[in-house]
């Protein structure tokens, strides 16, 4: 059909709609649907019809189907989903927002139905995780119009009394450790909201006073000596077990519905990849079993060692004219260590203001809290061998101290 007598049907079932003629609007829009089957504005607005008129049966069959005739119309999702609710469906009415995120996932309204549907059940890790993630998507709190407003300060005092109440869960926690550092107790005032951070940019735990080095001396890694001699049978094991078989994985997989920021292109992409050795601190089973002679160097290295959370180990590659954008880590209690293993010219790495080029088989240690990026400008994929080390400027008792406070955390995270 004319697409002009199409939007002039739209045109006049629109006014009939605002005269109060609904009967007529509603006419006109299945007109349109004979003509346009499933056309996802006329049945959207048959649904917000029908929902008017509390007829949420009706409402729900017409939002349902205009969402299998465009489903990434995301403000129709959220129309559904809010029919969903008036029906009581609560599983379905979060299938329904997590969908408008997937269209959209910077849906605001989305985004804090969401965090409200968490709330009314109960489930708070879930809820602060995503007012946390709704606050950082929103615009400034005093631009939004008042409800917006107050949904979303609500959220932010939700967050800060979750974060208050992780520090003092942490502090009973700790009050039988003889720690005394002024480090340690402001980490945990950061924690809590009771303290600003200042670059670097962790999205974790920052523990504050920690010099701010791009790069680690090599005297505080005296074990880098073992660990470059290695480097030969670290190769060899990595290329008989990917002769065997392709085991590498995208690197970077956010999930639907979560904002992809500057990991667009490297989002579920094998040109930044990953062979796992140990994850999240625990050994990779599959992997482990195939180089046996870097798992056991592993195995003796003093790496990062908090339960659940590090070690992680990992062979990265970084395919051809692949280039990793600027970013920050998660916390600067670690130190990244690299071991390049295949590195063709072209290649590098910049930590904040400095710029360096790998080596095959000299390691190195930064603070990857400090924005850095990598580039492979090459024909060939470059390969390095990354793993989690303590910041060496953590003493033993800040350590044990950081151990337990992970394990509070984890908690609260569900």
């Amino acid at each position: 059909m004319n697409p002009h007598a199409l939007e002039a049907l739209f045109e006049q079932a629109q006014q009939s709609a605002r005269a109060g003629r609904r009967a007529e609007s509603a006419s006109l829009y299945q007109r349109i649907l004979a003509l346009s089957p499933d056309n996802p504005r006329a049945l959207n607005a048959l649904g917000n019809q029908a929902l008017t008129a509390n007829e949420l049966g009706a409402a729900r069959s017409w939002f349902e189907r205009a969402v299998a005739a465009d489903p990434r119309a995301g403000a129709i999702w959220l129309n559904l989903s809010g029919v969903l609710r008036m029906l009581g469906e609560d599983a379905a009415e979060l299938a329904a927002l997590d969908q408008a995120l997937v269209a959209d996932p910077y849906f605001v309204v989305a985004l804090l139905q969401k965090a409200q549907w968490f709330e009314r059940h109960d489930r708070v890790a879930d809820a602060v995780a995503a007012y946390r993630s709704l606050l950082d998507a929103a615009p400034p709190i005093e631009t939004l119009q008042p409800g917006l407003r107050e949904a979303l300060e609500h959220g932010r005092q939700l967050v800060a009394a979750q974060d208050l109440a992780v520090e003092s869960a942490i502090r009973e926690e700790l009050r039988d450790l003889p720690v005394g550092s002024t480090r340690l107790d402001h980490a945990l005032e950061i924690l809590g909201g009771r303290r600003r951070i200042y670059h670097p940019k962790p999205a974790g735990l920052h523990f504050p006073y920690l010099p701010a080095l791009q790069y680690f001396d090599r005297a505080d890694f005296p074990w880098f000596q073992a660990l470059e001699a290695a480097t030969d049978v670290i190769g060899d094991e990595l290329l008989a077990m990917t002769r065997e078989s392709d085991r590498n994985a995208p690197y970077v997989r956010i999930a639907p519905g979560t904002p992809v920021n500057q990991w667009q292109a490297l989002n579920n992409s094998l040109d930044w990849g990953a062979i796992f050795l140990f994850k999240d601190g625990a050994e990779v089973a599959e992997t482990a079993e195939r180089c046996p002679q870097t798992m056991a160097l592993l195995r003796s290295l003093p790496l990062l060692d908090i339960p659940h959370r590090g070690p992680t180990v990992m062979f990265s590659t970084l395919r051809p004219h692949t280039r990793i954008p600027p970013h920050h880590g998660v916390t600067n209690v670690r130190a990244v260590v690299h071991l390049p293993l295949l590195v063709p010219d072209g290649c590098g790495f910049r930590v904040g203001s400095e710029t360096r080029h790998w080596r095959e088989g000299e390691a190195w240690a930064f603070d990857d809290t400090i924005e850095h990026e990598a580039w492979n400008d090459s024909d060939h994929t470059r390969v390095i061998l990354i793993m989690d080390a303590w910041n060496p400027c953590l003493d033993a008792d800040e350590r044990t101290a950081l151990r337990r406070a992970h394990q509070v955390l984890g908690r609260f995270e569900g």
